[in-house]
């Protein structure tokens, strides 16, 4: 989806090489240009859950769905003003056909996407079934909770100036597009699994729950589609990861609880 910066963030300007001091004509390489998540390590470790999870059983989906947006709302309000940063909230809209969004009408089957021109977070119900049906793939609770914390995570993104640093980076390294989208996609997988630490509690969630998120994070992954059917995609082509990196980090986001383990810029 489209993203632009916002006049209320701080992009970070990225440093270029500075010529030689020796006056030679020879300039120096610029560096690549890249997204510094260092305002991740100002938020706290999130802390261990208390009450019961959002659950499907005594509602319908759409109230399951407002239930865990609202729950992951709150986390990160929380964790924002602990460090006194201002946590601006995001907006949930459910659709099930062409929507009209600050980033552009889109289609009926577009998934699940965030507007940062708006903090929308846009989900489609009926993307959750098609999914299942056509990879075989049970998408119960846990692993719906986890497609609307990644959207969640991507408005944090935003609000730290993330987004906008992505922005600038991409249009002073437009090669390098693709490569920094994994990056940032996978970044907001870890902060989907720094939520379900402070929501699910060790022993709460059953090998099985925590196999569907992780199933639900393979699938969407650049390379499941392809491979299930015995293509290769070009790793410089991939937007959002494998599906061993999807898996990887939110599953690190998830055992660490720390923000700040998700620098998906240094390490992918």
């Amino acid at each position: 989806m489209p993203r632009r910066s916002l006049p209320i963030l701080c992009a970070a300007v990225l440093a270029a090489g500075c010529g030689s001091s020796s006056g030679s004509s020879t300039p120096t390489p610029t560096a690549t240009p890249t997204v510094s998540s260092s305002a991740l390590a100002r938020l706290q470790q999130v802390p261990a859950p208390t009450g019961n999870p959002p659950s499907s059983a005594a509602a319908g989906q759409n109230a399951f769905l407002r239930a865990v947006f609202d729950d992951g709302e709150a986390l990160w309000r929380r964790e924002f003003s602990r460090v006194g940063l201002t946590y601006r909230p995001a907006r949930l809209t459910i659709f099930s056909q062409e929507v009209d969004t600050a980033c552009g009408t889109q289609p009926a089957g577009v998934g699940p996407f965030y507007c940062p021109a708006s903090f929308g977070v846009y989900l489609d119900p009926t993307f959750f079934a098609a999914l299942s049906r056509h990879a075989g793939v049970r998408l119960g609770d846990i692993a719906q909770a986890y497609v609307i914390a990644h959207e969640l995570g991507h408005h944090v993104q935003t609000l730290l100036g993330l987004t906008s640093q992505l922005a600038v980076a991409d249009r002073q390294d437009p090669a390098g597009a693709n490569a920094r989208s994994v990056r940032f996609e996978l970044q907001a997988d870890c902060l989907a699994g720094v939520w379900m630490h402070s929501v699910y509690r060790r022993g709460q969630l059953s090998d099985a729950d925590l196999r569907d998120a992780l199933n639900a994070a393979a699938v969407v992954g650049d390379d499941f589609f392809r491979n299930a059917h015995g293509q290769t995609r070009p790793r410089e082509d991939w937007t959002h990861g494998s599906s061993a990196q999807r898996r990887r980090w939110l599953s690190t986001g998830f055992a660490e609880g720390r923000p700040e383990a998700c620098d998906t810029f240094r390490t992918p």
